[in-house]
Parts: structure tokens; C-alpha cells; sequence
């Protein structure tokens, strides 16, 4: 508890999907000053905007999860953007940090910075073994600079950086957009809406034969947070649940919970992406502790509850405005 009570605090991201979850952590472990930036205040690609936040916060504890990020769609979309953003922000607030001398940066990294064929589970020892699958590599690099530049001022700044790589997250307020989301919300959102309206069929992206681990946000978020207080080393660590499911699998498990009884149609002219993803996460437990907890069904039937209460609050907004 002692940890966050006297620290100034850095959430970027703080009020999305993941940062929410970090934020109401930290608050419950006694922090008292808890910034969370938000891009209409402070543009953290910019100089000026990175040099006026860390004027008015003054962090000793800087936690970057702030992202620009989306499905295999997304990132076949906007590979410019994704590359720019993510690589601008990274650069420009660990340079502020290293100036401003701060306590420590948290900085979390993607499992999209792992070559395209990586041996599993994948170690963090094999993150530099090849080229990362072609849809995500411009933000998997631009990510995986972040650590070169950690380990690079470590060693000539002595600023205290950490890099954190979890796999796909899913959980309660994740983002349902089709048009960015990732495979669970995604697949969540489709198989609701064709049971409500009675479509006989809905169309999956791929094969169906890569696999995914999937890690739940609350896991994700006690991960960050106990790395923030103890972890002080500059290697890579990897966050993940250490299981792997085919996204067949997945659709059909999804299907379950969702009621849909339609049939599935794959449409294999888009990606698979990554052909398999699955974590050694040895490195979180021995350096600090970290497991996750959250079995993947019962994680994925809070998500599906989650959205399912969102609409019918959506719902009920929506007739009372009437």
C-alpha cells in the first residue's frame, strides 16, 4: 500500500480499455496523485505537448499503455498511422522522462513485436529472431523501438525503464467497433446482432486454424501494477494466460455464449495473421510473482455479459431520450 501513497502517477491511455483497469488499481493501492492525460489536453506525439504534461503532472511513476490499435482490418488500413502514433509517443515520453529524471517508466509493448514464426511458447529471448507478420509489423516495430530506446537510456541515462508485452486482451469495456476492433469483441458483437435480427449465417475473417492467447484486463492491469513496484530489470517480460485456442474454437465458444445458432462462414481471402501466439511467462512469475488467474471461459462470460448489459443500458438511454 505504502508504495503509491507519496508517488505522483502517470497513466497515458488511463481512461481506455486497459489504462481504466490500471488506474483504479493504483487508485485502490492508496495513490493520491494520479494523472490520466487525455489527447484533446496534451498531444504526446509533439514535443510541446509532451513538455507541457510533464510541467503540469510531474510524475515520479510514468505508466505508458496510451496506443493507437485496432484488428488485422485496422492495421491493414493504417499502417502510416499506426507506425507514426505509437512510435511518436513512445519516443517523445521516455525522452521526457529521461530529462526530467523520473522514478521509473512503465512502457507496454504488443505481442505483435514477435517474428511472424516464432517457436512456442514464445520467449522473450526470440523477440529479435525475424520479421514480425506483415499486417502488424508497422506497429509491432514501432512498438519494439520503445525497448531499444529503454535499454539504450538505461545504459547511458541510468533512467529506469521496464517493458511489458502482454498477448490479445478481452474483458468487460473493450471496444465492440467492427471497423477497429479485435477478434473477441468482434466476434462477440457479430453473433448478438445475427441472433437478434435472425441472420441464418455470419462471416468470420481467415481459416480458422491460427491460434491466439488471450489474456483477461483485470490480470492484465495486477501485472502492470505489481511491475511498476517491483520489477526493476531491462529486459522484456511477457503477460499472458499460457493457453492457446484456435479461433475455430474460439467462434464456437463464443457461439455458446452468445445463444447465436447460425452457421459459421469463413471467408479465408483475408488474413489469418500471426499463424500461432502463445507466451512463456516464466520470466513475470520469477521476477515478480505474476500468474494469471482468470480461466479464459469464465473471463469470456463476463465480456459477453458485459456488452449484452451495455446494449440494453444503450437501449433504455435511447427510449427515454424519446
Amino acid at each position: 500500500m505504502g508504495f503509491w501513497e507519496s508517488r505522483r502517477v502517470v497513466v497515458t491511455g488511463g481512461n481506455g480499455f486497459l489504462g481504466s483497469f490500471v488506474a483504479e488499481r493504483i487508485r485502490q493501492a492508496g495513490c493520491r496523485q494520479l494523472f490520466l492525460p487525455r489527447s484533446a489536453q496534451y498531444d504526446l506525439r509533439t514535443e510541446a505537448g509532451v513538455s507541457r504534461f510533464f510541467a503540469d503532472a510531474r510524475p515520479d511513476i510514468f505508466i505508458h499503455l496510451a496506443a493507437v490499435v485496432g484488428g488485422i482490418g485496422a492495421n491493414r488500413e493504417h499502417p502510416g498511422r499506426f507506425f507514426y502514433d505509437n512510435a511518436a509517443m513512445g519516443l517523445q515520453t521516455i525522452e521526457w522522462a529521461r530529462r526530467n529524471a523520473i522514478e521509473k517508466f512503465v512502457c507496454v509493448g504488443t505481442v505483435c513485436s514477435y517474428p511472424k514464426f516464432t517457436p512456442v511458447p514464445f520467449r522473450e529471448d526470440a523477440i529479435w529472431d525475424g520479421y514480425p507478420e506483415e499486417t502488424n509489423a508497422p506497429y509491432g516495430l514501432a512498438k519494439k523501438m520503445l525497448l531499444v530506446q529503454l535499454q539504450s537510456y538505461r545504459r547511458e541515462y541510468g533512467l529506469k525503464g521496464i517493458y511489458l508485452v502482454p498477448v490479445n486482451l478481452y474483458g468487460p469495456g473493450d471496444n465492440f467497433d467492427l471497423n477497429s476492433s479485435h477478434v473477441i469483441p468482434a466476434l462477440i458483437r457479430k453473433c448478438v446482432e445475427a441472433r437478434e435480427s435472425g441472420a441464418p449465417r455470419i462471416t468470420a475473417w481467415g481459416t480458422g486454424k491460427a491460434t491466439r492467447e488471450f489474456l483477461y484486463v483485470e490480470d492484465a492491469a495486477e501485472a502492470i501494477v505489481l511491475a511498476a513496484e517491483t520489477y526493476d530489470g531491462s529486459e522484456p517480460v511477457n503477460l499472458g494466460s499460457g493457453s492457446e485456442i484456435s479461433i475455430f474454437d474460439l467462434v464456437g465458444l463464443v457461439k455458446e455464449l452468445t445463444g447465436y445458432q447460425g452457421e459459421i462462414e469463413w471467408d479465408a481471402s483475408k488474413p489469418d495473421g500471426q499463424p500461432r501466439r502463445c507466451l512463456d511467462t516464466t520470466r513475470a512469475f520469477q521476477e515478480f510473482g505474476w500468474r494469471a488467474r482468470t480461466p479464459f471461459r469464465a473471463g469470456l462470460e463476463r465480456t459477453v455479459a458485459w456488452f449484452l448489459e451495455s446494449r440494453l443500458r444503450q437501449t433504455s438511454a435511447g427510449a427515454a431520450s424519446r
